[in-house]
């Protein structure tokens, strides 16, 4: 099946970032590794190139090749119980070349904490290794249903020091024009994620779930581009043209809408598309998917803090839960499926009260199912298909009835 136009934009998008970084230090221009929500805004607002070592895993895990690299890491003494991004990283960082996909070494890192705690010794570990700057910000837990002023305003601070680090390394003087254009570009971009995920609240879906999370990848590495704003734009243009048709990309019939909630097994992603559909389930929401909407106020650095700290791990649980019964709800699921992911351990510990308050709130049964990001050996294809299975025996029953 061909692939639409804006799947080949968004794969040139992809492809054109490695592409320039790699071109960028063959020049010896200055390049960096950033954590996947590093407020991407400061460093493309000084025109760096930057690559993200997480979205590379993913790649490389998709290809199957991450298996290789977290073994190298293994092999230099990190434990196996380490995020396998973080090991693929790492391996990578020791073998400097792979088949497939390569980034440059970097010149800088920059680091943001909203993800977890584990990116912080990550980095400080990369930096040590290539002997370069690190720049961390750091983003305080928000242990209150908001983010509090006190904690924007830590969170800008440190914007500002970033900013004069950037200052420092690169030489050149910070714009503040090209800062509120990169700021537009970035916050449309947010806006657009949005509206494609919101047009499967239609019922049928215009989409498949999962083609989301291909997509997703410039959501992460090019949110401050004016061609991940195109591609989305194309994106939607064809999912509209899909309802005006009554036509899908989802290649089969859809008998069950389900939340899937976790980042996806990237090693096994296309056997589970391909088991969903042969259970007539489609994935038509997903919390970890909104997260990557990054939605403030162009110009608004109070803001553009807010959005950077209030999303994935970093909110506390009653948020969670209110984030998650509203996708079930907006997008009529009659199911939910939580990954529990042996890498993420904040997100793996919450998926167990997460999936009972939840289904307690939107009475939508849930099935859990044990994996992994990018490490294949701790996925199982039997268990997999026995939680899936049952979860349908449960959907098809409350549909009957």
């Amino acid at each position: 099946m061909p692939k639409s136009l804006s799947m080949q934009m968004c794969n040139k998008i992809v492809n054109d970032g490695y592409e320039r970084a790699l071109e960028a230090k063959k020049n010896g221009k200055l390049v960096g590794w950033a954590t996947s929500i590093f407020p991407q805004e400061i460093p493309e607002a000084f025109g760096l190139d930057i690559v993200y070592p997480e979205n590379h895993a993913a790649a490389v895990s998709a290809r199957h090749g991450s298996l290789d690299l977290c073994q190298e890491a293994e092999g230099k003494g990190y434990s196996n119980d380490l995020c396998s991004y973080a090991r693929v990283n790492l391996g990578y960082m020791y073998k400097e070349t792979i088949d497939g996909v390569n980034m440059p070494a970097p010149d800088f890192v920059l680091c943001c904490t909203n993800l977890c705690n584990t990116v912080k010794k990550w980095y400080e570990n990369l930096a040590a290794h290539y002997n370069v700057p690190l720049i961390m910000i750091d983003t305080p837990y928000n242990a209150g249903y908001e983010v509090s002023q006190e904690a924007v305003d830590y969170i800008k601070g440190q914007f500002e020091e970033a900013i004069h680090q950037l200052e420092k390394i690169t030489g050149q003087k910070f714009d503040e024009t090209k800062f509120k254009k990169v700021m537009d570009i970035s916050s449309h971009a947010g806006d657009l994620w949005k509206e494609v995920m919101a047009l499967a609240q239609n019922n049928p879906s215009p989409l498949g779930g999962f083609d989301l999370f291909n997509y997703m990848a410039i959501i992460v590495c090019a949110r401050g581009k004016q061609e991940t704003v195109d591609c989305f734009e194309q994106l939607i243009k064809e999912l509209k043209e899909n309802l005006k048709n009554g036509t899908t990309t989802f290649r089969g019939e859809e008998k069950h809408r389900i939340m899937y909630d976790g980042i996806p097994c990237w090693n096994y992603l296309g056997y589970k598309l391909k088991y969903f559909i042969s259970q007539g389930i489609n994935m038509v929401g997903s919390a970890y998917l909104d997260t990557w909407a990054i939605q403030y106020e162009s110009g608004d650095l109070d803001g553009m803090a807010r959005a950077y700290s209030a999303l994935l791990n970093n909110i506390n649980l009653d948020r969670l839960v209110d984030d998650r019964a509203e996708v079930i709800k907006k997008f009529n699921c009659a199911g939910a499926v939580y990954h529990m992911n042996r890498s993420c351990k904040i997100m793996d510990f919450l998926q167990y009260e997460l999936g009972r308050r939840v289904e307690k709130k939107t009475g939508v049964p849930y099935a859990r199912f044990d994996g992994d990001q990018s490490d294949p050996r701790n996925f199982a294809k039997a268990q997999f298909e026995t939680r899936i299975q049952g979860l349908t025996e449960i959907m098809e029953s409350k549909k009957a009835n």
